[in-house]
């Protein structure tokens, strides 16, 4: 429990609590012990953070199943980010996406990296050089076992590879 309460999630499609508000959704998991006008400052910070604060200040109390798939998954981020962990987990978090929501949700996570280790899964060969730091190519084994090939800077894993398999993946021969 000790590590799970350090490491925030945000799943593939969003996944917001439908029958609790805006604002509840980013409480859920958060907020423990502070009074009313703390959590609504967290609640804030939180939002703000995910850059939805403007789009919702003035329907908090309402559903989160009114907003667009691009705001349901910022508030999830938010809700993630309210506990304060100290590593945010993404699990290819524009798939369900338009490229507009992409681009916005892209942008949101080359800001939170300046607060939070962001661990982010995706496909996206072009998302991954444009919001990473640091790369590291997995693949499945014979047996199904997911291994990893390699690792590195971004500029480098995408530029010179050092694994063959890396540079057939990268450059479309498989995959």
């Amino acid at each position: 429990m000790a590590i799970r309460r350090r490491i925030g999630m945000v799943f593939q499609r969003p996944n917001p609590f439908p029958t609790l508000s805006i604002l509840d959704n980013t409480m859920a998991h958060g907020g423990r012990g502070l009074n009313r006008r703390q959590r609504m400052e967290q609640a804030e910070r939180a939002l703000r953070s995910a850059a939805l604060w403007e789009e919702v200040k003035d329907k908090l109390k309402s559903s989160p199943l009114r907003l667009s798939g691009g705001q349901q998954q910022r508030l999830c981020i938010a809700r993630a980010i309210a506990a304060e962990p100290d590593v945010l987990l993404m699990d290819e978090p524009t798939a369900s996406l338009d490229p507009i929501a992409t681009a916005v949700i892209e942008e949101l996570m080359a800001s939170l990296c300046k607060e939070f280790t962001i661990v982010a899964v995706t496909h996206n060969m072009q998302q991954a050089a444009r919001v990473s730091s640091v790369t590291a190519f997995m693949l499945a084994d014979e047996t199904g076992i997911g291994r990893l090939i390699e690792a590195d800077a971004t500029a480098k894993l995408f530029t010179k590879p050092s694994d063959r398999r890396t540079e057939d993946y990268i450059s479309g021969r498989f995959g």
